[in-house]
């Protein structure tokens, strides 16, 4: 029976796990796994455009032994040119794999329900768990552990969160907050990722104000205010979001100097300063390189 990559909240704790360890495992020996996927093909499907997903994934499955095609938003129109169900049923019986890049999350559960090979969530407006399971990666490889480690979380409740509370959840990392007002995550998302933080005995608050969370973790994450199909709405963010900025004054205040987390693209000067993106603690650029080998691990887990 094939298995998709969703969400995080589809997987369980051991599950995810796993693909952490492959991960590890495929980073310190990349060569050992370098005919895993000889003669299989994936195709990323995308609506939106993209750099780390994009490259990470076509790199990948190079590095594999496979070979990976690329469809963008001017052949993918999803809904458009045909029906998601045709598309999904043709690219069947061509590949072995479906990494999908879309706006509505509907579109990821449409795929997946008439593709009879695996789909990978590439990102959604709704979740981001590609990326949020590669920056839980970054975390382990910095501490050595995830269970009990503290990290916040500032800005926009957007789907990069969603998928960071499924997988502190599960994985028994704590998760602190703080969004402005009228941004917190999905209320449903945030219920269900509590239930599975009471089975890890994590813990998951929502703070009163970035220097709450600041103050308290040892990992500090940021997105950009602005996302792909938010541009009318820039103006009034970057009112929304003042003061919610990670800069150098923010980590004068913690108790300790946090590592800083960033899945970028950046807007340096609005959600995070040129100066922390570069100082010593920022783990932005390791994040990146991980999508690289989580995303391995993910198509060793699925088409291996």
């Amino acid at each position: 029976m094939k298995r998709d990559f969703i969400s995080i909240k589809d997987w369980e704790k051991e599950e995810i796990g796993e693909i952490i360890q492959l991960a590890e495992a495929i980073k310190n020996n990349p060569q050992k796994f370098s005919s895993l996927l000889k003669g299989k093909t994936i195709v990323l499907v995308f609506e939106k455009p993209s750099l780390r997903t994009y490259v990470s994934f076509m790199v990948g499955m190079y590095q594999l032994g496979g070979n990976a095609l690329y469809l963008g938003p001017e052949q993918a129109k999803l809904g458009i040119r045909e029906p998601i169900k045709d598309i999904a049923r043709t690219l069947s019986r061509y590949v072995e794999g479906i990494v999908l890049r879309t706006f509505s999350h509907e579109n990821v559960l449409q795929m997946a329900k008439y593709a009879t090979v695996p789909v990978i969530n590439g990102l959604s407006d709704l979740l981001h768990p590609c990326q949020a399971l590669s920056d839980i990666f970054t975390i382990k490889e910095k501490k050595g552990k995830v269970k009990g480690i503290n990290l916040g979380f500032i800005g926009d409740g957007n789907n990069v969160l969603h998928s960071l509370l499924y997988g502190c959840s599960k994985l028994g990392i704590n998760l602190y907050i703080s969004t402005p007002k009228g941004y917190a995550p999905d209320k449903d998302i945030l219920e269900e990722a509590k239930k599975f933080a009471y089975r890890s005995k994590a813990e998951i608050k929502l703070c009163s104000s970035p220097l709450e969370v600041a103050k308290n973790v040892e990992f500090l994450y940021t997105d950009v205010w602005v996302s792909m199909g938010q541009e009318k709405e820039r103006r009034k963010r970057l009112q929304d979001f003042k003061g919610f900025q990670i800069n150098k004054k923010l980590l004068s205040l913690a108790k300790n100097t946090p590592y800083i987390l960033h899945c970028l693209p950046c807007h340096r000067g609005e959600e995070i300063t040129d100066e922390v993106i570069e100082n010593e603690k920022s783990l932005v650029f390791e994040q990146a390189e991980n999508r690289l080998h989580l995303q391995k691990a993910i198509l060793i887990k699925l088409l291996g």
